[in-house]
């Protein structure tokens, strides 16, 4: 039974899943940016939001998801989840290149901040955290389903830290949810605990960093 249960949570919250959701949330409800010079994702356009979500949606999930689908079918991997970590290497760099993409698809077509930061952000900081745990992988197999759990929760607190108004309890829901991933991933004996804590603070630490700071006056 607990097994059952937390195989659906990990399903639930697959890591290709988070950056939508995340978004999602705040292009959704109800927030007002502290700096008013700065658009707002809640004041968006709703033709607007529909296109993030749906590009978002594309190369943050399905082109990712569809590869990953592809390397099982090509028993290239033995699972879909990529148990082993050696099985880890290339789909960590396909999710770099995917959020790369993105990334640069926003930045050349919406330069200089014509859309709010986090829209650039976000895949930004997947980009990140994919290269880190790419070279981590050859040390330990960093739990990557925690690390999910890490950037919904690290974003909504960069996000809410810079809004006039936010409904906080969004925040408290997000790291109930990462509690539950995080035991789900232990039930299962997928991952060690420090395995599991160690993706959750990485991804919590660069995806709040990068949320909050971006664009680090580099661009």
């Amino acid at each position: 039974m607990i097994a059952r249960i937390g195989s659906l949570i990990s399903w639930a919250f697959l890591p290709l899943f988070i950056p939508v959701i995340a978004l999602a949330i705040t292009l959704y409800i109800p927030s007002e940016e502290k700096n008013l010079s700065h658009p707002s994702l809640y004041q968006l356009d709703g033709d607007l939001k529909d296109q993030i979500i749906f590009l978002f949606l594309v190369f943050g999930t399905l082109a990712p998801g569809v590869s990953f689908m592809l390397m099982f079918r090509r028993k290239l991997i033995s699972t879909i989840e990529m148990d082993e970590r050696t099985e880890r290497v290339v789909p960590l760099l396909i999710v770099f290149s995917y959020c790369v993409i993105l990334f640069l698809l926003f930045f050349l077509k919406a330069p200089e901040g014509v859309l709010p930061k986090y829209i650039y952000a976000i895949p930004f900081s997947g980009a990140l955290l994919s290269l880190i745990f790419f070279f981590i992988n050859y040390w330990t197999k960093i739990s990557l389903h925690a690390a999910g759990g890490g950037m919904i929760t690290g974003y909504l607190c960069a996000f809410s830290a810079q809004q006039l108004h936010f409904n906080y309890l969004i925040i408290l829901s997000s790291f109930l949810i990462s509690g539950l991933i995080m035991s789900a991933r232990l039930a299962l004996n997928k991952h060690t605990p420090f395995q599991v804590y160690l993706g959750w603070i990485i991804a919590f630490i660069v995806t709040s960093y990068c949320n909050f700071y971006y664009p680090f006056n580099l661009f």
